[in-house]
């Protein structure tokens, strides 16, 4: 049986790699993901997209006529009331720092720039989480409704919370209620506070750093951004 504290440890570890991974890549290389062609006319208004992202999936509700809509966090919106700005394709600078200071916008992008290169599955929500879908219909039009600036969280206010709004009547996020499951067991698990205990005594004897700027600083901060 896996390990759950290893196996979050080890997400949050991937997840900063690919932040800075991200950060040193160019725009020449977030042109090259989007060169691809898909077959939008298999697509329905009101069906969910679902692209797989590294540990995460991102998701949007078809429009139409090449058109989704998603919800996408974006430094931008805080920073300029520039439609000409903010409407052109979201970057990876952009969607990082906008994640980080929660500011975020429901937009309609074409399906090419909403899956960045990613292999796109239609509706698989409707049968992972097995619920009654609304009429297509009734899908895009609330989808439709919401466009616009809105909050952003990563676990409570997600693409994932807006799509299954849109589709089933209620947001719901199984990926943040793993990650939450998660932590959960790490808190209760013993060995994690053993774990601690070990990596704040090696951070004291090893670098000389003082018990108070240890952990605390980085661990706390940290989970009481994310319950944000």
């Amino acid at each position: 049986m896996k390990n759950p504290m290893l196996e979050v440890v080890s997400l949050l570890l991937e997840k900063l790699l690919l932040i800075s991974k991200l950060f040193s890549s160019g725009a020449a290389g977030e042109d090259n993901g989007r060169k691809r062609l898909y077959e939008i006319s298999s697509f329905l208004r009101g069906d969910v997209l679902e692209v797989p992202r590294t540990h995460l999936t991102h998701y949007g509700i078809y429009l139409g006529e090449n058109r989704v809509a998603h919800l996408m966090p974006d430094i931008l919106l805080a920073l300029t009331d520039d439609k000409g700005r903010t409407q052109k394709v979201v970057s990876n600078k952009r969607l990082i720092l906008g994640v980080i200071v929660k500011v975020a916008s429901i937009r309609v992008d074409t399906v090419e720039d909403f899956a960045y290169g990613a292999d796109i599955l239609v509706n698989h929500l409707d049968e992972s989480l097995k619920k009654k879908a609304l009429l297509n219909e009734e899908v895009a039009r609330r989808a439709e409704k919401l466009l616009g600036m809105t909050s952003y969280s990563l676990l409570w206010d997600n693409c994932e919370h807006f799509v299954t709004y849109c589709r089933y009547g209620t947001p719901i996020s199984p990926q943040s209620d793993k990650f939450c499951e998660n932590v959960k067991i790490i808190i209760r698990d013993q060995r994690s506070v053993l774990a601690s205990a070990v990596l704040g005594l090696a951070s004291i004897v090893c670098m000389g750093l003082a018990s108070y700027t240890t952990l605390p600083a980085i661990f706390i901060p940290f989970f009481l951004w994310m319950a944000g």
